[in-house]
C-alpha cells in the first residue's frame, strides 16, 4: 500500500483519511493563500487585488475579450466576474462595451491606464519566484502538475 507523503516534521501517527494534513484540498488551499499574501504588497502598489491582477493578465495577453472569454481563461462564471469588472472600470483600468451585434455580449478592453500598468507589473512574477524557496525547475514542474490536475478534474480539458 502506497503512503501519502506528509509535510516535513508532520506525524504519521494519524492514518485517518480525515486528518487535515493528509488533505490535498487543504494543501492547495493553504499554498494558494500563502502565494496570494506574498503577492499582496506588490499588487497593493499597483492598486490591484489578486483577482483583478488575474483579469489584467488575461487582458494584457488577449485584449479585447468578452466576459465569457475572460471567465473561460480564469475558470470563473460571469456572476463572479461582472462585479469585479465593474470595479475595474470604475478604477479606470478597463472599458466595458456591449457588442452592437449581440447586446448580451460585453466586450472588455484595456484603458490607457490599464495598458500602462503592464510595465509596472512586469517584475511581479520574478519577485514571486525569488520569494518562494524552491528551485525554478521544481516550480515549473509543480505548475505543470497543477495544470495537469486541473485538466483531469475539468472534463473539457481547457486548462
Amino acid at each position: 500500500m502506497k503512503t501519502t507523503a506528509l509535510p516535513p516534521g508532520e506525524s504519521t501517527t494519524d492514518s485517518s483519511p480525515l486528518c487535515l494534513k493528509r488533505q490535498l484540498c487543504f494543501a492547495l488551499y493553504a499554498a494558494s493563500n500563502q502565494v496570494t499574501r506574498l503577492a499582496r504588497p506588490a499588487l497593493d502598489r499597483l492598486g490591484l487585488t489578486y483577482p483583478q491582477y488575474l483579469v489584467m493578465l488575461v487582458l494584457w495577453e488577449h485584449a479585447p475579450c468578452t466576459v465569457g472569454e475572460i471567465g473561460a481563461q480564469l475558470m470563473l462564471d460571469s456572476g463572479t466576474l461582472t462585479p469585479l469588472l465593474k470595479r475595474m472600470e470604475a478604477n479606470g483600468l478597463i472599458t466595458r462595451t456591449r457588442d452592437p451585434g449581440d447586446e448580451r455580449c460585453v466586450r472588455i478592453a484595456l484603458s490607457p491606464v490599464g495598458r500602462a500598468l503592464k510595465r509596472r507589473a512586469g517584475k511581479i512574477p520574478d519577485q514571486m519566484r525569488c520569494r518562494i524557496a524552491l528551485p525554478p525547475p521544481t516550480l515549473e514542474a509543480l505548475r505543470e502538475q497543477l495544470f495537469a490536475m486541473i485538466a483531469a478534474i475539468d472534463p473539457s480539458g481547457d486548462a
